[in-house]
C-alpha cells in the first residue's frame, strides 16, 4: 500500500501522523510511505530522519494526497484539503465529525473511507487512540488554566495553590474520565482544591479510591454543576460521549452567575463543548470572554506539545494503521471489532450513528456494507 503524510495544516499544528518508528515497520513490510517535506519539523523530526527510516519525501502535499492509498494524519482534513481527497482513499486520523457537517457531506460526496482514531473502541469499551491525547488535553488543561487565572492574562489573578494564609483555587472538573482524572491528577499536584462531577455512580467511586478521598465527588445533575460552577476559579469541561455531540452541561445562565475574572477549559470543544457560550478557538487566538468569564477553547491543545503528543500518538496508532496497510482495508476490518468501530463513512455512507445523529442524516451500519 502506498501510505501518505502530509503535513498538518491546522492553526499552529505541530504533530505529525508518523514517527521515523512507525515509517520503518511500515516500510519492513514493503509498503510505500511518501512523507511531505517538513512535515515532522514542528515534533522535531527531520527529514533526514523519515529518509534513513525508509520514507520517500515528496515536495508538495498535493502529490501525497494523489498518490496515496492510505493517508495517515492528526487532524481532521480542512476546506483546502477537500480537493485531495478521492474515491476509496483511507483517512486515518482525528475527526470528530458531529459537529462539522461540511466535512461529513465532503467525505459522503467524494466516497472517502474515513477511519476516525477517536471512535475505535475495545471490547472492553475502551478507546485506544483517543486516550494517549485525552491524557495531554487533561493535564494541560490545568496548566494552561493556571496560566489564564494570572491576573495579566485576564484571570481573577488567584494562584491556583494559593501560600499559606491564604485558600487555594478551586477547581471544577466536569467528567471523571480520561481527561477529568488527569486534570485532577494535576491540579492536586499543584495544590488546588479539586472536585469532580460524574453521572456514574461507580466512576466516582472509582474516583474517590485513587485519590484516598483527597478530590470532592458530586454526582452531575443540572444542580450540582449550577452550584459547582458558581464556587469555581477554574472549570474544566471534560465530557465526552464518543462521536457524538457533547451536551451543552453549563448554561449561559450558569456563566452569569460564575466569578468574574475565572477561567473555563473546555476539553470538550471538539465535539462542540459541553459549555453553552463555547466556540473553538485557536493557538494564535485562544480565548475569548462572556460575561466576564475568560474562555479557552482551542480545539487541538495537544498541538502546543507536539513533541510529547506525537511520539504518545503513533505508539497507539501504528499497530491499527498497520492492520490496514497489511491486510486491506476489508479484511483488516472484517477482523477487527475496534477497528470496525473507527469507520464513519465508507463509499458514500454514514456508518457511525452517533455522526448521523447529531446531523440528522441516514445511518447505515458498516456491517451492512462488508
Amino acid at each position: 500500500m502506498i501510505v501518505g503524510v502530509p503535513k498538518e495544516i491546522k492553526d499552529n499544528e505541530n504533530r505529525v501522523g508518523l514517527v521515523p518508528a512507525g515509517v520503518r515497520a511500515l516500510a519492513d513490510h514493503r509498503h510505500t510511505v511518501l512523507v511531505e517535506a517538513h512535515a515532522g519539523e514542528g515534533s522535531g523530526i527531520s527529514d533526514a530522519e523519515y529518509r534513513a527510516a525508509g520514507a520517500r519525501i515528496v515536495a508538495r502535499a498535493a502529490e501525497v494526497w494523489k498518490r496515496a492509498e492510505m493517508i495517515v494524519k492528526v487532524k481532521e482534513p480542512l476546506e483546502s484539503e477537500f480537493k485531495g481527497m478521492r474515491k476509496g482513499q483511507i483517512i486515518f486520523t482525528y475527526f470528530h465529525l458531529a459537529p462539522m457537517p461540511r466535512l461529513t457531506r465532503a467525505l459522503l460526496d467524494r466516497e472517502v473511507t474515513a477511519v476516525a482514531y477517536e471512535t475505535i473502541r475495545e471490547s472492553d469499551g475502551s478507546l485506544p487512540l483517543l486516550t494517549p491525547m485525552s491524557e495531554v488535553a487533561g493535564r494541560m488543561s490545568i496548566q494552561v488554566g493556571a496560566q489564564y487565572l494570572e491576573k495579566i492574562n485576564g484571570g481573577r489573578g488567584v494562584l491556583l495553590g494559593g501560600v499559606p494564609g491564604v485558600p487555594p483555587a478551586q477547581v471544577v472538573i466536569i467528567g471523571g474520565g480520561i481527561v477529568g482524572m488527569n486534570a485532577a491528577k494535576m491540579a492536586m499536584g499543584m495544590g488546588a482544591q479539586v472536585t469532580i462531577l460524574d453521572k456514574s455512580l461507580n466512576q466516582l467511586r472509582y474516583i474517590d479510591d485513587v485519590f484516598n478521598g483527597r478530590v470532592a465527588t458530586l454526582a452531575s445533575n443540572t444542580h450540582t454543576i449550577s452550584e459547582s460552577s458558581k464556587k469555581a476559579d477554574l472549570l474544566v469541561g471534560a465530557v465526552l460521549i464518543p462521536g457524538a455531540s457533547a451536551p451543552k452541561l453549563v448554561t449561559r445562565r450558569m456563566i452569569r452567575e460564575m466569578k468574574k475574572g475565572s477561567v473555563i477549559v473546555d476539553v470538550a470543544v471538539d465535539q462542540g463543548g459541553c459549555v453553552e457560550t463555547t466556540h473553538p478557538t485557536t493557538h494564535s487566538h485562544p480565548t475569548f470572554f462572556v460575561d466576564g468569564v475568560l474562555h479557552y477553547c482551542v480545539a487541538n491543545m495537544p498541538g502546543a506539545v507536539p513533541r510529547t503528543s506525537t511520539f504518545a500518538l503513533t505508539n497507539a496508532t501504528l499497530p491499527f494503521g498497520l492492520a490496514l496497510a497489511n491486510h486491506g482495508f476489508l479484511k483488516a476490518v472484517k477482523a477487527s471489532a475496534a477497528l470496525r468501530e473507527g469507520v464513519n463513512t465508507y463509499h458514500g455512507h454514514l456508518t457511525y450513528e452517533a455522526v448521523a445523529r447529531a446531523q440528522r442524516l441516514r445511518h447505515t451500519p458498516i456491517e451492512n456494507l462488508l
